[in-house]
Order: C-alpha cells, then sequence, then structure tokens
C-alpha cells in the first residue's frame, strides 16, 4: 500500500484520529474522494494472518511502532461486513511510552526509522474530545440501542486540523540508526 500506483496507496490519505500519547491512525478503507482508501481488491487477499496467534508476538514497546490496526478500525460496522473490505487502516505510537492495550490485538510490522519528529508533530494536533456529560449521555444512548451513539462516537478522537499523508513509499537506509529488528 506504500509502493502501490495510482489510487490504491496511502498517498493524499486522511489521518482519521489521534488518540494523544499514544497513537494515531490513518489509512481507513471508504472513498478517495473522502482521503480515505481504495485498496487494489484484486491484489490484496483477506488479512488471514488475524487468526495466527504468531502474528501478535511483537509489542508496541515504543514511540514509532507501525501496526496493522484491527481493534480500533472502521467504527462503522457496515463498512467491516462488506465483503470487499480490506483491513488497510494502520495505526503508529507516538509514545512517549509503549501502549501495552495494543499488545495481541494489533499486527505490528514495523517502525519509523526516521522522521519521528513528523509523529510527535501529528501527535500535537488538537482533536474533538466530548465532554464527560456528553460521554454519559453518548453510553446511555448506545444503552437503549440508538445509532446516532455509534455515529457520535465516531467523531470523537478526529484531529481539529486536516493531515494527511502526502507521499509514501519504502525508505532504503544505508545506516539505519535503529538495529534493523523489529521492537
Amino acid at each position: 500500500m506504500c509502493t502501490a500506483p495510482g489510487s490504491s496507496a496511502y498517498r493524499n490519505t486522511l489521518v482519521n484520529k489521534i488518540f494523544p500519547g499514544q497513537y494515531f491512525l490513518a489509512g481507513r478503507q471508504g472513498r478517495r474522494d473522502k482521503g480515505e482508501v481504495r485498496p487494489p481488491l484484486s491484489e490484496l487477499a483477506r488479512n488471514t494472518e488475524t487468526v495466527d496467534s504468531r502474528a501478535f508476538l511483537l509489542r508496541h514497546s515504543r514511540a514509532g511502532v507501525v501496526s496493522l490496526s484491527l481493534s480500533e478500525n472502521d467504527d462503522d460496522e457496515k463498512i467491516k461486513m462488506d465483503p470487499e473490505y480490506r483491513n488497510v487502516e494502520f495505526l503508529i505510537t507516538t509514545g512517549p511510552g509503549p501502549c501495552p492495550q495494543l499488545d495481541s490485538k494489533n499486527i505490528v510490522f514495523g517502525t519509523v526509522l526516521e522522521g519521528l519528529d513528523v509523529v510527535a508533530a501529528i501527535a500535537s494536533i488538537p482533536t474533538y474530545k466530548p465532554s464527560e456529560n456528553i460521554r454519559q449521555l453518548n453510553d446511555l444512548a448506545e444503552f437503549f440501542g440508538d445509532e446516532r451513539a455509534q455515529n457520535a462516537r465516531a467523531m470523537w478522537n478526529k484531529p481539529l486540523k486536516t493531515v494527511y499523508i502526502s507521499d509514501c513509499g519504502e525508505l532504503n537506509v544505508l545506516k539505519p540508526t535503529l538495529s534493523p529488528s523489529l521492537p
């Protein structure tokens, strides 16, 4: 997805949620005109490794860990139930420390080798946070089965400024500053 040509890449897609001090999410599947990803269905098989326990061995141990977002992806259940759905949403931990709540729920597949300052800049962008009263009312509405509760919750932690991936690809580093092994 980082090197795919045209509309099947992460290029020009939005960062859709930021959880300060933890991680941010990007690469949500959907419509390109909304800043979302249209994965190449013919080349991208369903994520079958999500049932293999070995896929969850690596941990979210520090800032800059990149993982396939399985636990937090796509608020809209209709999107996930679509037979054309491919999980391409990813998250990057922002630090300052580990995110153990993500372990065993998301598949770590890389680390940020250069550009942690960009990750920190994204993490510092203000997000929409509802008041405690609104959170409680939303929980009550969800308890009673009101579908609007899920729609309202989808707005939480959205960045108040537009943040998008302007370019992406593979970085060939001759002398990495980090060890080549994942965290």
